[in-house]
């Protein structure tokens, strides 16, 4: 009873217009609604409801896919069958995905001095695969262009570059990268860089730090702000993370971040992050990746580094090995022996740090980041693109309502791109207007 009471009032908040226009009985009473499996209701009219509808309609927004990686290393196509890889046209469908932020990515050692190089050619990569797919994905460069895309039930293909050291220190490449149409870029990866400190070699002594952003770095933001580009603290250290918040003038978000205080890892953000990004009007996108959503399995997987497992050591070689089919085919099949010793972490993991980001920053500043194609390894369950409505179901059972459940999956990353689309309005039109007028010096005598 309890559950038919809950799908009624998720049906109300979502579709109380049909509500209202539905057939009366004989008695002048509404029909019921008729509950059915897999947490859908259906309607008087056959329309269904709950969270499965509720998934169904919303527009999904995942801001972070490394699957450019396999378009050029692997000639990936959409097309195909990924495998078990996370993203293809026909798992996108099945999760309802409507917009992707495709990560351009960089290896900082593997492509050191040819960083705009690699990435040019993996932005060229996602502009390949709208080009030969017109009717299933198309290019987007706004919030506009997302919502188009949805009206066509297309993929909205968008870009971030992951690491500030792909502009080589060029605030020109920058500019170059937003006309080729890059909405998001994240400060650092894993290394420091020319725009400020990473999480990810604070503890590393060869590496010169900042003390957290640099004057660089707080330039790149402005620009970021003056073009519309969204600003991105995934992988920073946390000063870089709240000096960059003190500089941005639009929303921030973290691309792909889970909680640290759930996960004790340098790449998820702490309560008082979350509450200065929230504060900031930012939002974080929940990472998916074992490392960061459960502490269990970080630390097994630092037993086994410890212990020099060599299936361990065989996973991670892979990991770190060009990109070939062969090779790829080859991770997996050590994946799934090391899974053995490293099992997966429940869903249930993912969830409860989706439940603690909201209750420390707030529904409106939480969503979801994936990681796909630059993870080895997800919770139960999330085995691609096609598993992103077992989120929606989740959170349901969990007592999230429509309103709250649509924002999560993609309505929070919308307004923040619009704020950040404001913002970049009105920065312009400051410097439009501004008096250039050389000030004219007192003459003498006066």
């Amino acid at each position: 009873m309890r559950n038919l009471i809950r799908v009624v009032a998720v049906f109300v908040a979502v579709s109380i217009a049909a509500f209202a226009q539905a057939p009366s009985s004989a008695t002048g009473q509404a029909t019921p609604a008729k509950p059915s499996a897999h947490g859908i209701t259906v309607g008087p009219q056959g329309a269904s409801t709950g969270w499965r509808a509720i998934h169904n309609s919303a527009l999904v927004i995942d801001t972070h896919a490394d699957t450019p990686g396999r378009f050029v290393d692997e000639n990936f196509d959409l097309s195909q069958d990924a495998g078990k890889g996370y993203m293809d046209f026909a798992k996108i469908k099945a999760g309802n995905l409507g917009a992707e932020f495709f990560s351009i990515w960089v290896d900082p050692k593997v492509y050191k001095g040819q960083e705009i190089k690699r990435a040019l050619d993996m932005i060229d990569s996602v502009y390949e695969q709208a080009r030969l797919h017109p009717d299933k994905m198309m290019m987007a460069f706004s919030t506009q262009d997302i919502l188009a895309a949805h009206r066509q039930h297309k993929l909205a293909a968008l870009m971030g570059v992951e690491g500030g050291h792909a502009i080589q220190g060029d605030m020109r490449v920058l500019r170059d990268y937003y006309r080729l149409g890059v909405r998001y870029m994240t400060l650092t990866w894993s290394n420091t860089n020319e725009l400020g400190d990473s999480s990810g070699d604070l503890d590393d002594k060869a590496v010169q730090h900042h003390g957290g952003i640099t004057d660089f770095g707080r330039q790149a933001v402005r620009e970021m702000n003056r073009m519309g580009m969204i600003v991105d603290i995934s992988h920073v250290a946390d000063r870089t993370m709240y000096q960059a918040l003190a500089v941005s003038r639009a929303p921030v978000i973290a691309s792909h971040s889970s909680s640290r205080a759930l996960t004790n890892a340098p790449r998820n953000m702490t309560d008082d992050m979350l509450i200065a990004l929230a504060r900031n009007g930012g939002v974080a996108q929940v990472n998916f990746y074992c490392g960061f959503i459960s502490q269990k399995w970080v630390d097994t997987s630092k037993k086994l580094k410890d212990e020099k497992d060599p299936d361990y050591l065989k996973v991670q070689e892979l990991f770190r090995a060009e990109r070939t089919p062969e090779t790829m085919k080859e991770m997996f099949a050590a994946e799934a022996t090391l899974e053995k010793k490293l099992p997966r972490p429940p869903l249930s993991d993912l969830i409860d740090h989706i439940d603690h980001m909201v209750k420390v920053a707030g529904v409106d500043h939480v969503g979801l980041g994936s990681d796909f194609d630059g993870i080895d390894c997800a919770p139960q369950g999330i085995d691609s693109a096609a598993d992103l409505p077992k989120i929606t179901e989740a959170l349901y059972q969990r007592g999230y309502k429509a309103a709250d459940l649509q924002k999560i999956l993609g309505g929070n990353l919308m307004r923040v791109f619009t704020e950040v689309e404001k913002t970049a309005k009105q920065i312009q039109a400051e410097q439009a207007h501004q008096d250039t007028r050389k000030e004219v010096a007192v003459p003498s005598g006066h």
